[in-house]
């Protein structure tokens, strides 16, 4: 008789949620992960300490407050990182409690340790001094996540060339720094440090940024983001990066050079596969690390499952904990809906961008006729009242059944405000269902209203010129 019912390696957001649902049905779970990252890289260097450090940003600068008191408000004058730290380590610690409470409390077995294949039913336990133990499974779940790729060319040192897993042991707040990668991780980064007063210059090969995003979100963003003196150098190659005593120099290929004390590369992300004998259980990943998985989250063979950043695209960490859920129910036998195809999509820039649903250039492209609706936060009440002039909501909305194809937001409580449109296109509801909806008063949420009327005013006006 196998040890486990179920072995998850990784204690990341899909291995904890694969875990604990599958305790939940009764089984005989057990976890296995490094020391020090109970909770994976999701709260120790991922999601919870940078959007936690991004909290810490914006009340320390009093960023937001500025089209209130004035572009000189500060809360802070010298923020220094003990400062930013003191909230990031006070979070994590909490968020680590929790997951370790839950496992407790719902009886799942934690290793400490590394794991790695011995057969297709078997894990080595690799423990702290150098001695292993033998786990066996009948399902196994691998939630083992990614780490930052990094070019053999660059040598990082983690405090002056340095990825964004090692951003936050930074030992103070640079002057000026060279981000490379214009992708999701390296834009909000760049909004923070810029936030802090870092002279921030962007690096990417590509001809822009955050590619996936409504264009005029993104235009928004880049003209907040130069307001900030952030500089971009788009369609730009690094050929080399050099450290001197007084700083980095980056070197582009078109010769260009960028001064600058500091340099954080976010080129991408490599699954933390390589140390798992993935050959032993009949498995292999590609040269990023990635297993291949089915619509069930099964690999090549049956009874092992991969979830989360590991298996790739979305790789967030909302979708991994569906995935680790979906998984433990399939591994136990019990019924699972699949995922909903329509997700909504979080960048914590500062600004923040949320958006679910198509944008309006992927509805051009499809030849799908569309109508737009907008509102700003400057024309609420509580735009006004909490100081975010700019933020905008914007609906896309079909002439013909008034459903909403898309909803795209840019400012204060974006990523909290799309799920109020993602919930009426996940309902198959249309635009007339937030015309005739009654909001709080004020509330940014009040934006669905109007931008819902404005789409709604524009429609009338085609109908009746087809009178």
């Amino acid at each position: 008789m196998p040890d486990f019912d179920l072995l998850v390696i990784g204690s990341g957001p899909g291995g904890q949620k694969a875990a604990i649902a599958a305790a939940k049905l009764g089984r005989r779970v057990g976890v296995i992960d490094r020391p020090h990252m109970v909770g994976g890289v999701s709260i120790h260097t991922g999601t919870i300490p940078s959007k936690t450090l991004r909290e810490a940003v914006l009340y320390l600068t009093g960023l937001n407050q500025r089209d209130l008191y004035g572009q000189s408000y500060r809360l802070k004058e010298d923020i220094t990182v003990g400062d930013l730290a003191a909230r990031t380590d006070h979070v994590v610690s909490r968020e680590v409690d929790v997951v370790r409470s839950q496992f407790a409390r719902n009886q799942v077995a934690l290793f400490t340790g590394t794991g790695r294949f011995v057969d297709d039913h078997t894990v080595a336990l690799g423990e702290e001094g150098g001695e292993e133990r033998l786990l066996s499974a009948e399902h196994i779940i691998i939630a083992t996540g990614t780490r930052p790729a990094r070019p053999e060319s660059v040598e990082f040192d983690g405090r002056t060339i340095m990825d964004s897993d090692n951003v936050l042991n930074l030992e103070r707040v640079p002057r000026s720094m060279v981000i490379v990668g214009a992708g999701v991780i390296g834009m909000e980064y760049a909004s923070m440090f810029a936030a802090l007063g870092s002279k921030i210059t962007v690096v990417d090969k590509r001809p822009g940024m955050l590619d996936m995003c409504d264009v005029e979100v993104v235009e928004a963003l880049r003209y907040h983001l130069r307001d900030l003196a952030v500089t971009f150098r788009f369609g730009e190659t690094v050929s080399a990066v050099e450290r001197h005593a007084r700083g980095t120099l980056t070197v582009l290929e078109s010769g260009k050079k960028i001064p600058a004390d500091a340099v954080m590369y976010s080129a991408g992300r490599q699954g933390l596969t390589d140390d798992l004998d993935l050959g032993k259980a009949g498995l292999s990943a590609d040269r990023r690390g990635r297993i291949a998985v089915d619509e069930h989250y099964r690999t090549q063979v049956p009874h092992i499952y991969a979830v989360g950043d590991v298996i790739g695209f979305p790789a967030l960490a909302a979708t991994s904990m569906e995935q680790g859920r979906a998984a433990a129910y399939h591994a136990c036998g019990e019924p699972v809906d699949q995922m909903l195809s329509l997700q909504p999509i979080g960048i914590y820039t500062i600004p923040e961008i949320s958006f679910a649903g198509r944008t309006e250039d992927q509805l051009t492209e499809d030849s799908v006729p569309f109508e737009v609706g907008i509102a700003r936060y400057r024309e609420l009440a509580r735009g006004q009242i909490v100081g975010d002039s700019h933020g905008m909501l914007k609906l896309l909305v079909s002439p013909d059944d008034r459903k909403l194809l898309g909803v795209h937001c840019f400012g204060t409580g974006a990523t909290e405000l799309i799920h109020i449109g993602q919930t009426v296109m996940g309902l198959g509801g249309t635009v007339d269902y937030l015309v005739n909806a009654v909001f709080n008063y004020p509330t940014l949420a009040e934006s669905y209203k109007v931008a819902a009327l404005d789409a709604t005013n524009k429609i009338r006006q085609l109908d009746r010129l087809g009178d």
